[in-house]
């Protein structure tokens, strides 16, 4: 019967819609999708694994709700599992999505507007169906009331209707967004239903209704949350989630520091462990039970993009207004020093937003790239055109003397001079610098920049302080610097308007945190998003990439193109992770 309804409102959509378009399985940004209609399964999983066991994974801080849609509050680990979403990702393919709630999907060629076409069978966890409706009261809830990155997602949805029970279109502002297509397929869709009768607003613990693979099972507040296995899940036979989803319960305890959630897990309280430390990675992951087999290591390359991650400027700060300010801060940052005593040689300088990857910029500009910015050449600085860029290296001693030179000629300029062992401006009021952070451990890595920025005259202060505040500050811009990373993908398009568009930048919870505000850097964003080709994009991207270097809203810190793991041996997985992630989802328990 449900096929039948399935059938009957496609069929009054085509009576109702004389529009060209194409029907697929799937969407991709450019070229054709890697999987036919008829896929069985995704190519990197164990479509017979086992569905059994439990997994716990440590988390840092504490939580206080299970929305993880809005600013308010620290949402739970792991919450976004009992949501499904209109399509699903292939993590071999760089920027690709196949229906998941959605059956099929509709596009026309101007890419002028998307109609995702729902399975009937599907359910949320009370047994409702999930309907048209609830795709539209999820996007207009969200636009409303959820925190700002969804409005600069979705910035260019000029309208979204229900055309019938299980069919959905998002009408465009235009046809030059791509990529929107596909960000509206990570939609998760919130049942209409039980959110007409709760505050969305909200931050709390009330258990929330999804739809996904996974609902909440227990939580002990701010400590522990646990989430089960769906028995009756409606999609558990979809070629999309076939050998993905094996472990019966997925728990998370809270640790207040990475050394401590380390030490759990080598006591067995944890059974996975992505290492983000070099320093650990070294030293810690040794002893009988890694000689025996029963904790086992592996590094898993990571082709993704590695982004940025560096110490972030506020330049809604007075003092890190100035372009050339912010430049010699960042010469003080003695990575090569760093590298070698306290990362054992591990990292790479990051030199570009979109280190490891084509879209980084390069050289200097030319072809698509220097068309676009050549139109902006009189608001950009000229070395944008006439040099490539390049920080600076140092001898790795820990003698920076040439590069504090530099600094200080930088900062007299900028009207900052050094007096009686104090870098004081015109009022005499000496330069003072807190870097925010939450890591104690990271203290390490912080002490010795600050050292050397108190070299030349600097006041500094690292602050400690726990995640909640930490969250609760960087959300309102109530920082001087922070240690921040903008992750990207391989197809970069609309989150780029949330790192770095000028509407994001007075918004609290935007991920602005730089606080940029360029007219060349919003039109160099539009034409990222709007991209008709991957030539174009790669052109756009660089452009970007290129501007956003020289205007050194960071001090870049380092990449790895790998991801760390270390896990029990319990935990099995299949014989290779897919490209773009550590395919974690696709695991079970023997």
């Amino acid at each position: 019967m449900t096929r039948l309804l399935s059938a009957l409102c496609i069929l009054l959509i085509g009576f109702a819609h004389a529009e060209e378009f194409s029907r697929s399985h799937a969407l991709v940004m450019h070229g054709e999708p890697a999987l036919a209609a008829d896929f069985s399964h995704l190519p990197y999983v164990n479509s017979d694994a086992p569905k059994q066991g439990r997994i716990t994974y440590d988390a840092l801080g504490t939580f206080d709700t299970f929305n993880p849609f809005i600013v308010k509050g620290n949402p739970a680990a792991g919450i976004g599992q009992i949501y499904d979403t209109l399509m699903a990702s292939n993590d071999d393919e760089a920027f690709s999505r196949y229906g998941l709630l959605a059956e099929t999907v509709d596009l026309p060629a101007d890419r002028s507007w998307v109609r995702f076409n729902l399975r009937p069978q599907a359910r949320f966890h009370d047994g409702h169906p999930v309907t048209a409706e609830d795709v539209v009261f999820t996007f207009h809830l969200l636009m409303e009331k959820g925190a700002p990155h969804y409005r600069a997602y979705y910035a260019s949805v000029k309208d979204v209707v229900a055309e019938s029970p299980l069919s959905v279109k998002f009408s465009f502002v235009d046809g030059n967004n791509r990529e929107l297509p596909l960000i509206l397929g990570e939609l998760p869709v919130l049942p209409k239903h039980y959110w007409q009768q709760h505050d969305f607003s909200k931050a709390d613990l009330t258990p929330p209704l999804g739809s996904g693979p996974y609902q909440l099972d227990k939580f002990d507040i701010g400590r522990a949350v646990s989430y089960r296995l769906v028995d009756d899940y409606w999609g558990k036979d979809l070629a999309i989630n076939r050998g993905r989803h094996n472990i019966q319960t997925i728990a998370y305890e809270y640790y207040r520091d990475s050394s401590v959630a380390l030490e759990a897990f080598k006591s067995g309280r944890i059974d996975f462990r992505l290492e983000t430390s070099a320093k650990d990675w070294a030293t810690a992951y040794n002893g009988p039970l890694f000689a025996e087999g029963k904790i086992h290591t592996d590094n898993l390359r990571n082709e993704n993009p590695q982004g940025m991650q560096g110490f972030v400027f506020n330049t809604r700060r007075s003092v890190f207004s100035q372009r050339g300010v912010r430049k010699a801060i960042g010469l003080l940052f003695d990575f090569e020093w760093t590298n070698e005593q306290l990362f054992y040689g591990a990292y790479t300088r990051t030199e570009s937003y979109f280190a490891a990857s084509e879209l980084a910029a390069t050289g200097l500009p030319k072809g698509g790239e220097l068309a676009l910015l050549t139109p902006f050449k009189a608001q950009l600085p000229p070395e944008v055109f006439n040099q490539p860029f390049q920080l600076e290296r140092t001898r790795g001693d820990g003698n920076i003397r040439p590069q504090m030179r530099e600094a200080l000629a930088l900062l007299k300029k900028a009207g900052w001079t050094l007096s009686k062992g104090k870098l004081v401006d015109v009022h005499g009021k000496q330069m003072h610098i807190e870097i925010l952070i939450y890591q104690k451990n990271f203290e390490r890595i912080v002490l010795p920049y600050t050292r050397n920025l108190q070299k030349i005259g600097i006041s500094t202060e690292v602050r400690v302080v726990d995640v909640s505040q930490y969250i609760n500050r960087v959300q309102k811009f109530d920082f001087d610097m922070i240690v921040g990373s903008f992750g990207q993908s391989s197809s970069p398009g609309n989150e780029q308007r949330g790192y770095w568009g000028s509407a994001a930048a007075d918004h609290f919870g935007s991920r602005n945190y730089i606080g940029v505000k360029s007219s060349v850097i919003d039109e160099l964003v539009g034409a990222v998003i709007a991209a008709d080709s991957r030539a174009a994009l790669v052109d756009a991207t660089r452009a970007l990439d290129r501007v956003l270097l020289w205007s050194y809203y960071v001090v870049p810190q380092w990449h790895l193109n790998t991801w760390r793991i270390a896990y029990w041996d319990k935990l099995k997985r299949p014989t290779r992770n897919p490209k773009f992630s550590p395919g974690l989802d696709t695991w079970w328990v023997e």
